[in-house]
């Protein structure tokens, strides 16, 4: 059995696009950081060390958005797509974990 289809990604500039595809990834490396959630400091180490050129990456995509006139943000729009993305999922790598999650001290 197929697992079930994923809706379409709403129509995105390419800058747009390439937001949302470096922010998710910059979500990623945050969630490998989060000490909270880490197992680890060499794999927060090295996500650490790869943000830097993503946070360059995503300077980069909103200033072409910028300069081509692109001023605005559709929130409704880019939510869409990181919700296709299973932003949420990966956003919450991010938070603390909750109290059921905690394994006991």
């Amino acid at each position: 059995m197929l697992p079930p289809e994923l809706p379409p990604l709403p129509a995105l500039t390419r800058a747009e696009g390439e937001l949302i595809d470096q922010y998710l990834e910059i979500i990623d490396l945050l969630g490998r950081i989060n000490p909270a959630r880490a197992h680890d400091t060499y794999s927060g180490l090295r996500a650490a060390q790869a943000l830097v050129p993503k946070a360059v990456a995503l300077r980069d995509a909103l200033a072409l958005m910028h300069q081509r006139g692109e001023n605005e943000l559709h929130a409704p729009t880019l939510t869409r797509a990181l919700r296709v993305l299973d932003g949420e999922r990966r956003a919450a790598r991010v938070t603390l974990p909750s109290q059921q999650e905690l394994p006991p001290d």
